[in-house]
């Protein structure tokens, strides 16, 4: 992805760093990531443990995250599109954000 790393120091960067990490709720938290966008925070996002639902809106707000240069990443290879990582990598990266919302 194209977006920034969440290892990007906080003067190269406006707002909050905030993570949204995704396993049950994962409409409610892609659609909800998408609506932050609109503050000078960091958004990334980290589906977990299973593949993203193929449905509509699920669809839709990945594209517009891939269009806004959002990170995703996920530790399901079945998630294409996203930057695959270990769970330990996943756990060691989200130690660098301000802000963790779970879904």
């Amino acid at each position: 992805m194209t977006g920034s790393s969440p290892s990007t120091t906080r003067e190269e960067r406006m707002g909050k760093n905030i993570a949204i990490v995704v396993r049950e709720r994962q409409a409610e938290a892609l659609r909800m990531a998408v609506g932050i966008t609109l503050m000078d925070d960091s958004i990334d996002e980290y589906v977990l443990d299973r593949a993203v639902e193929e449905t509509e809106e699920n669809t839709l707000n990945l594209e517009t995250m891939k269009e806004l240069d959002m990170n995703l990443y996920t530790n399901t290879r079945e998630n294409e599109g996203m930057d695959y990582r270990s769970s330990s990598e996943i756990a060691a990266q989200l130690l660098e954000y301000d802000h963790i919302e779970p879904y």
